[in-house]
Protein backbone atom coordinates (compact mmCIF):
# COMPACT_ATOMS: atom_id res chain seq x y z
CA UNK A 1 0.00 0.00 0.00
CA UNK A 2 2.63 2.37 1.00
CA UNK A 3 4.31 1.93 -2.64
CA UNK A 4 1.51 2.36 -4.24
CA UNK A 5 0.55 5.80 -2.43
CA UNK A 6 4.08 7.05 -3.26
CA UNK A 7 4.05 6.13 -6.49
CA UNK A 8 0.67 7.78 -6.79
CA UNK A 9 2.36 10.83 -5.63
CA UNK A 10 5.27 10.70 -7.64
CA UNK A 11 2.46 10.40 -10.81
CA UNK A 12 0.91 13.78 -9.50
CA UNK A 13 3.61 15.54 -8.61
CA UNK A 14 4.82 15.12 -12.32
CA UNK A 15 1.70 16.87 -13.50
CA UNK A 16 2.15 19.99 -10.85
CA UNK A 17 4.45 22.03 -13.44
CA UNK A 18 2.24 21.48 -15.80
CA UNK A 19 -0.99 22.58 -13.76
CA UNK A 20 0.93 26.06 -12.21
CA UNK A 21 2.04 26.63 -15.82
CA UNK A 22 -1.66 26.78 -16.98
CA UNK A 23 -2.80 29.28 -14.62
CA UNK A 24 -2.04 32.20 -16.81
CA UNK A 25 -4.33 30.78 -18.71
CA UNK A 26 -7.19 29.78 -15.96
CA UNK A 27 -9.12 32.20 -14.50
CA UNK A 28 -11.15 32.23 -10.97
CA UNK A 29 -14.68 33.53 -10.53
CA UNK A 30 -17.95 32.44 -8.32
CA UNK A 31 -20.39 30.30 -10.80
CA UNK A 32 -23.67 31.12 -11.24
CA UNK A 33 -26.36 29.52 -10.64
CA UNK A 34 -25.41 26.91 -8.23
CA UNK A 35 -26.53 28.51 -4.68
CA UNK A 36 -30.42 28.65 -6.38
CA UNK A 37 -30.79 24.73 -5.91
CA UNK A 38 -31.12 24.14 -1.86
CA UNK A 39 -32.09 20.22 -1.50
CA UNK A 40 -28.33 19.04 -3.01
CA UNK A 41 -27.02 21.49 -1.14
CA UNK A 42 -28.23 20.80 2.14
CA UNK A 43 -26.76 16.81 2.22
CA UNK A 44 -23.53 18.03 0.71
CA UNK A 45 -20.32 17.19 2.58
CA UNK A 46 -17.41 18.78 3.45
CA UNK A 47 -13.96 17.67 4.63
CA UNK A 48 -10.95 19.87 5.64
CA UNK A 49 -7.06 19.37 5.55
CA UNK A 50 -5.05 21.88 7.33
CA UNK A 51 -6.19 25.33 5.22
CA UNK A 52 -7.52 23.31 2.25
CA UNK A 53 -11.70 22.67 2.77
CA UNK A 54 -13.65 20.65 0.31
CA UNK A 55 -17.02 19.92 0.34
CA UNK A 56 -19.04 17.47 -2.26
CA UNK A 57 -22.82 17.22 -2.61
CA UNK A 58 -24.49 14.74 -5.68
CA UNK A 59 -27.54 16.11 -7.14
CA UNK A 60 -30.52 13.71 -7.75
CA UNK A 61 -31.62 13.01 -11.65
CA UNK A 62 -34.19 15.40 -11.13
CA UNK A 63 -32.53 18.35 -9.52
CA UNK A 64 -29.69 17.85 -12.14
CA UNK A 65 -32.62 18.32 -14.73
CA UNK A 66 -33.76 21.30 -13.07
CA UNK A 67 -30.02 22.61 -13.16
CA UNK A 68 -28.89 21.63 -16.60
CA UNK A 69 -32.35 21.99 -18.32
CA UNK A 70 -32.13 18.71 -20.00
CA UNK A 71 -32.50 15.48 -18.26
CA UNK A 72 -28.58 14.24 -17.93
CA UNK A 73 -29.95 10.95 -16.64
CA UNK A 74 -30.67 10.18 -20.18
CA UNK A 75 -27.22 9.92 -21.24
CA UNK A 76 -26.17 8.36 -18.28
CA UNK A 77 -24.63 11.87 -17.02
CA UNK A 78 -24.40 12.31 -13.69
CA UNK A 79 -23.13 16.25 -12.17
CA UNK A 80 -21.35 16.12 -8.91
CA UNK A 81 -21.02 19.46 -7.43
CA UNK A 82 -17.65 20.27 -6.08
CA UNK A 83 -16.37 23.66 -3.81
CA UNK A 84 -13.12 24.05 -3.08
CA UNK A 85 -11.53 26.78 -0.38
CA UNK A 86 -8.08 27.06 -0.37
CA UNK A 87 -6.96 29.36 2.42
CA UNK A 88 -3.18 28.59 1.90
CA UNK A 89 -0.20 30.69 0.44
CA UNK A 90 0.11 28.57 -2.60
CA UNK A 91 -2.37 27.37 -6.06
CA UNK A 92 -3.96 23.81 -6.21
CA UNK A 93 -5.42 22.06 -8.85
CA UNK A 94 -8.10 19.70 -9.26
CA UNK A 95 -7.46 16.54 -10.96
CA UNK A 96 -10.65 15.78 -12.63
CA UNK A 97 -9.74 12.73 -14.03
CA UNK A 98 -9.14 11.31 -10.45
CA UNK A 99 -12.73 11.73 -9.88
CA UNK A 100 -13.63 10.00 -13.21
CA UNK A 101 -11.44 8.86 -15.89
CA UNK A 102 -13.83 9.26 -18.60
CA UNK A 103 -16.09 12.21 -17.63
CA UNK A 104 -17.98 14.34 -19.85
CA UNK A 105 -16.37 17.87 -20.67
CA UNK A 106 -18.97 20.57 -20.54
CA UNK A 107 -19.09 20.91 -24.35
CA UNK A 108 -19.53 17.14 -25.15
CA UNK A 109 -22.12 16.93 -22.66
CA UNK A 110 -24.16 20.07 -24.09
CA UNK A 111 -23.42 18.80 -27.69
CA UNK A 112 -25.72 15.56 -26.74
CA UNK A 113 -28.39 17.48 -26.11
CA UNK A 114 -28.23 19.71 -29.71
CA UNK A 115 -31.87 20.51 -31.51
CA UNK A 116 -31.26 19.99 -35.20
CA UNK A 117 -32.51 23.16 -36.17
CA UNK A 118 -32.27 25.34 -32.89
CA UNK A 119 -28.93 27.54 -33.13
CA UNK A 120 -30.00 29.94 -30.85
CA UNK A 121 -31.21 27.33 -28.35
CA UNK A 122 -28.07 25.61 -28.52
CA UNK A 123 -25.81 28.16 -28.47
CA UNK A 124 -27.73 28.92 -25.15
CA UNK A 125 -26.87 25.25 -24.06
CA UNK A 126 -23.51 25.58 -24.63
CA UNK A 127 -23.04 29.13 -21.88
CA UNK A 128 -25.23 27.04 -19.33
CA UNK A 129 -23.02 23.97 -19.29
CA UNK A 130 -20.27 26.72 -19.62
CA UNK A 131 -20.90 28.00 -16.69
CA UNK A 132 -21.98 25.49 -14.13
CA UNK A 133 -18.27 23.43 -14.97
CA UNK A 134 -15.54 23.99 -11.96
CA UNK A 135 -12.80 25.49 -13.68
CA UNK A 136 -9.18 25.23 -12.27
CA UNK A 137 -6.70 26.98 -10.50
CA UNK A 138 -7.91 27.28 -7.02
CA UNK A 139 -5.82 30.23 -6.10
CA UNK A 140 -4.71 30.94 -2.90
CA UNK A 141 -7.38 32.45 -0.18
CA UNK A 142 -10.36 31.53 -3.29
CA UNK A 143 -13.16 29.35 -3.07
CA UNK A 144 -13.91 27.53 -6.91
CA UNK A 145 -17.26 25.95 -7.38
CA UNK A 146 -18.67 23.99 -9.85
CA UNK A 147 -19.81 20.45 -11.64
CA UNK A 148 -17.96 17.78 -12.95
CA UNK A 149 -20.13 15.73 -15.11
CA UNK A 150 -19.26 11.83 -14.30
CA UNK A 151 -20.85 8.48 -15.48
CA UNK A 152 -23.97 7.96 -13.70
CA UNK A 153 -23.92 5.80 -10.41
CA UNK A 154 -27.03 4.59 -9.59
CA UNK A 155 -27.45 5.15 -5.80
CA UNK A 156 -24.22 5.49 -4.22
CA UNK A 157 -21.38 7.52 -5.94
CA UNK A 158 -17.65 7.62 -4.13
CA UNK A 159 -16.19 10.97 -5.12
CA UNK A 160 -12.07 10.86 -5.15
CA UNK A 161 -11.04 14.69 -5.00
CA UNK A 162 -7.30 14.99 -5.90
CA UNK A 163 -5.30 18.33 -5.08
CA UNK A 164 -2.00 19.41 -6.11
CA UNK A 165 0.15 21.94 -5.58
CA UNK A 166 4.30 22.64 -5.84
CA UNK A 167 5.34 19.52 -4.05
CA UNK A 168 2.12 18.50 -2.18
CA UNK A 169 -0.71 16.45 -3.04
CA UNK A 170 -3.76 15.86 -0.85
CA UNK A 171 -6.79 13.31 -1.53
CA UNK A 172 -10.31 13.60 0.05
CA UNK A 173 -12.77 10.43 -0.43
CA UNK A 174 -16.81 11.23 -0.19
CA UNK A 175 -19.32 8.87 0.05
CA UNK A 176 -22.30 10.46 -1.50
CA UNK A 177 -25.26 8.71 -1.62
CA UNK A 178 -28.63 9.34 -3.75
CA UNK A 179 -32.02 9.82 -1.30
CA UNK A 180 -34.09 8.94 -4.56
CA UNK A 181 -32.28 5.39 -4.72
CA UNK A 182 -34.01 2.85 -2.60
CA UNK A 183 -31.05 1.09 -1.41
CA UNK A 184 -31.31 -2.11 0.56
CA UNK A 185 -29.67 -0.17 2.87
CA UNK A 186 -31.98 2.32 3.36
CA UNK A 187 -34.50 0.45 5.14
CA UNK A 188 -31.81 0.29 8.08
CA UNK A 189 -31.39 2.25 11.04
CA UNK A 190 -27.74 1.52 11.82
CA UNK A 191 -27.65 3.68 15.21
CA UNK A 192 -30.37 1.81 16.44
CA UNK A 193 -29.66 -2.02 15.62
CA UNK A 194 -28.32 -2.48 18.90
CA UNK A 195 -28.90 -0.70 22.18
CA UNK A 196 -25.77 0.24 24.48
CA UNK A 197 -26.30 -3.09 26.63
CA UNK A 198 -26.24 -5.42 23.72
CA UNK A 199 -22.83 -4.48 22.12
CA UNK A 200 -19.50 -6.88 22.79
CA UNK A 201 -16.66 -4.47 22.90
CA UNK A 202 -13.37 -6.47 22.05
CA UNK A 203 -9.60 -5.27 21.79
CA UNK A 204 -7.94 -8.42 22.08
CA UNK A 205 -7.88 -10.60 18.78
CA UNK A 206 -7.48 -13.56 20.25
CA UNK A 207 -10.85 -13.15 21.87
CA UNK A 208 -12.35 -11.77 18.25
CA UNK A 209 -11.12 -14.57 16.48
CA UNK A 210 -13.32 -16.91 19.10
CA UNK A 211 -16.44 -14.49 18.40
CA UNK A 212 -16.12 -14.69 15.03
CA UNK A 213 -15.46 -18.46 14.77
CA UNK A 214 -18.95 -19.16 17.55
CA UNK A 215 -21.20 -17.02 14.76
CA UNK A 216 -23.69 -19.59 12.91
CA UNK A 217 -22.41 -21.53 10.04
CA UNK A 218 -24.51 -20.06 8.00
CA UNK A 219 -27.70 -17.78 6.83
CA UNK A 220 -31.52 -19.32 7.00
CA UNK A 221 -34.92 -18.37 5.61
CA UNK A 222 -36.99 -16.23 7.64
CA UNK A 223 -37.81 -18.12 10.61
CA UNK A 224 -34.39 -19.55 10.90
CA UNK A 225 -35.31 -23.25 10.28
CA UNK A 226 -33.31 -23.74 7.70
CA UNK A 227 -29.81 -23.31 6.54
CA UNK A 228 -28.69 -21.32 3.61
CA UNK A 229 -25.69 -20.04 2.20
CA UNK A 230 -22.68 -20.27 4.28
CA UNK A 231 -21.09 -16.83 6.46
CA UNK A 232 -17.89 -16.97 4.90
CA UNK A 233 -16.92 -12.96 5.38
CA UNK A 234 -16.23 -10.29 8.40
CA UNK A 235 -15.34 -6.72 7.46
CA UNK A 236 -13.79 -4.77 10.30
CA UNK A 237 -14.03 -0.83 10.26
CA UNK A 238 -16.01 2.51 9.29
CA UNK A 239 -18.97 1.43 7.40
CA UNK A 240 -18.05 4.31 5.15
CA UNK A 241 -14.48 3.60 4.69
CA UNK A 242 -15.99 -0.54 3.67
CA UNK A 243 -18.35 1.13 1.01
CA UNK A 244 -16.08 3.11 -0.71
CA UNK A 245 -14.10 0.23 -1.00
CA UNK A 246 -17.00 -1.30 -2.47
CA UNK A 247 -18.16 1.41 -4.97
CA UNK A 248 -14.34 2.18 -6.06
CA UNK A 249 -14.42 -1.12 -7.76
CA UNK A 250 -17.34 -1.22 -8.62
CA UNK A 251 -19.46 -2.92 -6.66
CA UNK A 252 -22.97 -1.67 -6.64
CA UNK A 253 -26.04 -1.37 -4.21
CA UNK A 254 -29.36 -3.47 -4.88
CA UNK A 255 -32.59 -1.97 -5.03
CA UNK A 256 -35.33 -2.88 -3.10
CA UNK A 257 -37.99 -4.94 -4.48
CA UNK A 258 -40.85 -2.77 -5.98
CA UNK A 259 -42.63 -2.73 -9.22
CA UNK A 260 -40.18 -0.56 -10.73
CA UNK A 261 -37.24 -2.74 -9.94
CA UNK A 262 -38.92 -5.97 -11.07
CA UNK A 263 -40.62 -4.53 -14.33
CA UNK A 264 -36.63 -3.62 -15.02
CA UNK A 265 -35.26 -6.94 -13.80
CA UNK A 266 -37.84 -8.82 -16.21
CA UNK A 267 -36.93 -6.36 -18.64
CA UNK A 268 -32.96 -7.58 -18.12
CA UNK A 269 -34.28 -11.49 -18.38
CA UNK A 270 -35.98 -11.07 -21.20
CA UNK A 271 -33.60 -8.71 -23.15
CA UNK A 272 -30.43 -11.00 -21.71
CA UNK A 273 -29.07 -7.31 -20.57
CA UNK A 274 -27.16 -6.07 -17.38
CA UNK A 275 -29.20 -4.13 -14.77
CA UNK A 276 -26.49 -3.44 -12.17
CA UNK A 277 -28.58 -2.95 -9.31
CA UNK A 278 -31.42 -5.63 -9.26
CA UNK A 279 -32.52 -6.88 -5.74
CA UNK A 280 -32.02 -10.35 -4.77
CA UNK A 281 -33.82 -12.47 -2.32
CA UNK A 282 -33.76 -11.75 1.36
CA UNK A 283 -31.84 -14.42 3.46
CA UNK A 284 -31.69 -13.83 7.33
CA UNK A 285 -29.34 -13.53 10.14
CA UNK A 286 -30.21 -12.02 13.91
CA UNK A 287 -33.64 -12.50 13.03
CA UNK A 288 -33.96 -9.74 9.85
CA UNK A 289 -32.92 -9.64 6.24
CA UNK A 290 -29.74 -8.22 4.92
CA UNK A 291 -28.48 -4.80 6.20
CA UNK A 292 -26.48 -3.97 2.90
CA UNK A 293 -26.32 -5.79 -0.61
CA UNK A 294 -24.00 -5.44 -2.95
CA UNK A 295 -23.48 -6.98 -6.36
CA UNK A 296 -20.97 -6.56 -9.45
CA UNK A 297 -22.59 -7.62 -12.76
CA UNK A 298 -21.73 -8.73 -15.99
CA UNK A 299 -23.05 -8.25 -19.04
CA UNK A 300 -26.40 -10.31 -18.28
CA UNK A 301 -28.54 -10.06 -15.30
CA UNK A 302 -27.56 -14.13 -15.28
CA UNK A 303 -24.44 -13.76 -14.14
CA UNK A 304 -22.88 -11.58 -10.88
CA UNK A 305 -21.10 -11.57 -8.01
CA UNK A 306 -23.24 -10.86 -5.14
CA UNK A 307 -22.75 -10.49 -1.41
CA UNK A 308 -24.99 -9.52 1.76
CA UNK A 309 -24.02 -7.78 5.09
CA UNK A 310 -25.36 -7.54 8.24
CA UNK A 311 -24.20 -5.43 11.29
CA UNK A 312 -22.98 -7.28 14.37
CA UNK A 313 -23.09 -6.20 18.08
CA UNK A 314 -19.23 -6.88 18.35
CA UNK A 315 -16.98 -3.49 18.02
CA UNK A 316 -13.29 -4.55 17.99
CA UNK A 317 -10.96 -1.47 18.88
CA UNK A 318 -13.90 1.02 18.38
CA UNK A 319 -14.63 -0.56 14.93
CA UNK A 320 -17.81 -1.77 13.48
CA UNK A 321 -17.65 -5.73 12.85
CA UNK A 322 -20.22 -6.61 9.84
CA UNK A 323 -20.35 -10.94 8.91
CA UNK A 324 -21.20 -11.91 5.87
CA UNK A 325 -22.05 -14.05 2.86
CA UNK A 326 -20.92 -14.02 -0.91
CA UNK A 327 -21.54 -16.22 -3.73
CA UNK A 328 -21.07 -16.02 -7.81
CA UNK A 329 -24.04 -16.38 -9.65
CA UNK A 330 -23.95 -18.62 -12.83
CA UNK A 331 -27.13 -18.71 -14.44
CA UNK A 332 -30.79 -19.45 -13.61
CA UNK A 333 -33.18 -21.62 -12.82
CA UNK A 334 -36.87 -22.41 -12.10
CA UNK A 335 -38.07 -23.98 -9.02
CA UNK A 336 -40.97 -23.67 -6.85
CA UNK A 337 -38.75 -23.04 -4.13
CA UNK A 338 -38.33 -19.54 -4.56
CA UNK A 339 -41.95 -17.16 -4.53
CA UNK A 340 -41.10 -15.60 -7.55
CA UNK A 341 -40.72 -19.51 -9.16
CA UNK A 342 -37.18 -18.47 -10.71
CA UNK A 343 -33.73 -18.57 -8.84
CA UNK A 344 -29.86 -17.95 -9.86
CA UNK A 345 -27.78 -20.95 -9.69
CA UNK A 346 -24.82 -20.24 -7.42
CA UNK A 347 -21.04 -21.26 -8.66
CA UNK A 348 -20.52 -24.23 -5.86
CA UNK A 349 -17.06 -23.19 -5.57
CA UNK A 350 -18.06 -20.61 -3.07
CA UNK A 351 -14.70 -20.19 -1.75
CA UNK A 352 -13.88 -18.74 -5.53
CA UNK A 353 -16.28 -15.84 -4.92
CA UNK A 354 -14.65 -14.95 -1.23
CA UNK A 355 -11.17 -15.17 -2.64
CA UNK A 356 -12.44 -12.97 -5.66
CA UNK A 357 -13.59 -10.26 -3.44
CA UNK A 358 -10.42 -10.08 -1.21
CA UNK A 359 -8.50 -10.13 -4.19
CA UNK A 360 -10.78 -7.40 -5.92
CA UNK A 361 -10.47 -5.27 -2.57
CA UNK A 362 -6.85 -5.42 -2.33
CA UNK A 363 -7.06 -2.94 -5.57
CA UNK A 364 -9.25 -0.41 -3.19
CA UNK A 365 -6.45 1.04 -1.30
CA UNK A 366 -9.06 0.75 2.04
CA UNK A 367 -8.09 -2.70 2.84
CA UNK A 368 -5.31 -2.79 5.19
CA UNK A 369 -5.08 -6.50 5.93
CA UNK A 370 -7.03 -9.65 5.83
CA UNK A 371 -6.93 -13.38 8.07
CA UNK A 372 -9.03 -16.36 8.44
CA UNK A 373 -11.30 -17.79 11.13
CA UNK A 374 -13.01 -20.94 11.38
CA UNK A 375 -16.44 -21.01 9.55
CA UNK A 376 -18.97 -23.31 8.20
CA UNK A 377 -16.63 -26.40 8.06
CA UNK A 378 -14.77 -27.96 5.08
CA UNK A 379 -17.15 -30.30 2.54
CA UNK A 380 -15.47 -31.45 -0.76
CA UNK A 381 -16.74 -32.20 -4.11
CA UNK A 382 -18.09 -35.39 -3.62
CA UNK A 383 -19.36 -34.16 -0.31
CA UNK A 384 -21.16 -30.66 -1.45
CA UNK A 385 -23.24 -29.03 1.25
CA UNK A 386 -26.84 -27.61 0.36
CA UNK A 387 -28.07 -24.02 0.14
CA UNK A 388 -31.83 -22.97 0.55
CA UNK A 389 -32.29 -23.09 -2.87
CA UNK A 390 -31.20 -27.16 -3.14
CA UNK A 391 -27.75 -25.44 -4.92
CA UNK A 392 -24.74 -27.56 -3.83
CA UNK A 393 -21.86 -26.13 -2.87
CA UNK A 394 -18.23 -27.15 -1.29
CA UNK A 395 -15.73 -25.28 0.69
CA UNK A 396 -12.67 -25.18 3.14
CA UNK A 397 -15.06 -23.95 5.74
CA UNK A 398 -12.86 -20.19 6.57
CA UNK A 399 -13.99 -16.95 7.14
CA UNK A 400 -12.13 -14.30 5.19
CA UNK A 401 -11.74 -11.21 7.58
CA UNK A 402 -11.04 -8.18 6.23
CA UNK A 403 -9.31 -4.86 8.29
CA UNK A 404 -10.43 -1.42 6.53
CA UNK A 405 -9.67 1.77 7.11
CA UNK A 406 -9.86 5.52 5.10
Amino acid sequence: KGKHARNRVRMIALWTSFALAAQGCAGHAELPGTLAYKPYKKRAETQVQGDLSVTVALPTDVEAAEIYSVDLADKHIQPVWIEVRNGSAVPYWFLISGLDPNYFAASEAAHAFYATTADGANQALDERFDSLQFRNPIMPGATVSGFVLTNLDEGVKVADVDLIARGDARTFTFVAVDPSFKATSSRVDFDKLYGSDELIHVDDEDKLRTLLEELPCCVTNADGTENADPLNLVLVGDRADFLAALVRRQWHPTEIISPGSIWRTVSAFIQGSRYRYSPFSALYLYGRPQDIAAQKTRGSIHERNHARFWLSPIRFRGKEVYVGQISRDIGVKFTLKSPTISTHVIDPDVDESQRYLVEDLLYSQALHRIGFVKGVGASSKAEPQLNLMGDHYYTDGLRAVMFFEP
